[in-house]
């Protein structure tokens, strides 16, 4: 029988079999042997033990498209980006951090600024601009007035997504509201992972109906990680894509090199400068590190 893992814990791994429910299952000790590790949002295969508790022992993990470290997660399809568009003042240094580490692992994102109810227009069509050549959909949402929430759940459809933001943004609300039409038996669900010795806080995937899922992944605010080299940086801003090759230096990394064609669409209005300005201090940043 194949499933998918939505949640693993002190050793149990919890299945989700589609039509079947949640399977709670010990994992076998061949993938002690071989350093093979189960992750959340894994397919995997498994042999029931006990069909009435629903329990089993997880045989077989299905070849992985991809894999992410913080927090440790597998398969997924694509990122929801959620920031505020007010209250707090979304921080897109930030922001821009995750379009980057999405971009460097080949995800997919959606860039969601909820709160729409509470920001002006003036505010909704300034991050527009600034961020509508960065290379992923854009969607403006209220959580509070459910404004787009359709929407989201259309770009969500038979995808595993996972929710990245800080806190404060309205993620969780969010989160609530897409799962208002949960097809699967949710009270099971909560039944079985909800025990006593399962109450941690870890990486969850939260079915939506029998073919989405959505990541709720605690502490998903600080993924940025500086473990490549600042060459690379350029390669992770899809707006600056069609001017490369175009400077006048073959390998301009768009600091301070003279006749580079990304500076002068800067001050073109072609590229926003605000993700510029961020992509600079990202440069440094990586230009400084520490190397051991």
């Amino acid at each position: 029988m194949q499933g998918k893992i939505i949640k693993g814990i002190a050793g149990f791994y919890y299945v989700h079999v589609a039509g079947s429910g949640i399977y709670e299952c010990k994992a076998k000790g061949i993938f002690r042997k071989e350093n093979r590790k189960p992750l959340v949002g894994d397919n995997v295969e498994i042999e029931v033990l006990d069909e009435k508790d629903r329990e089993g022992s997880l045989v077989g993990i299905l070849p992985r498209k991809n894999e992410l470290i913080r927090p440790a997660v597998a398969n997924v399809d694509q990122a929801l980006v959620v920031f505020a568009a007010a209250r707090p003042d979304p921080h897109l240094n930030l922001l821009d951090r995750f379009l980057v580490m999405m971009e460097r692992k080949g995800i997919p994102a959606i860039l969601c600024f909820n709160k729409t109810d509470i920001a002006g227009d003036p505010r909704i069509r300034e991050l527009a601009q600034t961020y509508r050549d960065c290379g992923c959909r854009i969607l403006f949402t209220s959580a509070k007035k459910q404004e787009n929430i359709r929407q989201l759940l259309g770009l969500l459809q038979g995808k595993t997504t996972t929710v990245a933001g800080p806190s404060g943004v309205g993620k969780s609300s969010l989160i609530n509201l897409l799962q208002g039409d949960v097809c699967m038996e949710t009270g099971a669900i909560s039944e079985k992972i909800g025990r006593g010795r399962h109450t941690t806080r870890h990486a969850e995937l939260i079915a939506i109906d029998e073919e989405s899922y959505i990541m709720d992944t605690p502490g998903f605010s600080s993924l940025y990680t500086n473990d490549f080299e600042k060459e690379e940086l350029k390669q992770y801003f899809p707006e600056f894509h069609p001017f490369e090759g175009l400077c006048r230096y073959s390998g301009c990394d768009h600091v301070h090199e003279p006749g580079c064609a990304v500076k002068e669409a800067v001050e073109e209005g072609k590229i926003h400068r605000t993700r510029y300005e961020n992509y600079l201090e990202m440069y440094e940043e990586l230009k400084n590190k520490r190397r051991y």
